[in-house]
């Protein structure tokens, strides 16, 4: 089984906001394979389903951004899953709108979401897919920013970005995370 992990906040007041993509490219992904998520499970909403011979979960984390780890070790012991096959896709004001990068491994970079599945997995040995949304630009607090929306111009980019993170992640569902960042992480 394959554990995809969207971060975001829950409720229709961040919904849209840069913070979400993680939650939006889930949602990409469920359209695309047919599958509803809205199962509550624990701390999470999800939806389960088949691609490439394997099953797979969607899991959306409703505990908010700063408390993600408790949901995904809940659904990890839950469904008995190695880290390797978990991915968890997140915003990164490291990478400009657009971009997405595809990593084995890491630091949180200051991501909060990211800061407690490390410490609730007690490793940053998992895979993830970084979503731009690039930096906040003159006195904007990063707080603000990553609760803010997309720009007109920026959500054709995010849109863009989107399908190729859906593309992306049946890569690595299906052929592992060296084929799939030999792949997309060279892509402009």
């Amino acid at each position: 089984m394959k554990l995809l992990v969207g971060l975001g906040n829950p409720g229709l007041r961040y919904q849209n906001t840069r913070h979400n993509v993680g939650f939006m490219v889930l949602d990409a992904l469920a359209a695309d394979w047919g599958i509803r998520i809205e199962k509550k499970q624990g701390s999470s909403l999800l939806g389960q389903g088949f691609f490439a011979g394997a099953k797979v979960l969607l899991l959306k984390p409703q505990t908010y951004m700063n408390r993600s780890g408790e949901a995904v070790l809940e659904a990890l012991n839950y469904y008995r899953e190695a880290i390797d096959d978990l991915l968890v896709i997140h915003d990164d004001l490291d990478l400009d709108v657009g971009r997405l990068r595809f990593k084995r491994d890491g630091g949180s970079g200051g991501h909060n979401g990211l800061k407690s599945i490390t410490e609730f997995l007690n490793s940053p040995d998992y895979n993830r897919l970084k979503i731009g949304i690039g930096r906040p630009h003159g006195v904007l607090k990063t707080e603000d920013y990553v609760l803010g929306v997309f720009s007109p111009e920026e959500r054709q980019l995010v849109t863009a970005v989107i399908t190729k993170a859906v593309e992306g992640v049946k890569c690595w569902c299906a052929n592992g995370i060296d084929e799939t960042m030999n792949k997309y992480n060279s892509l402009a």
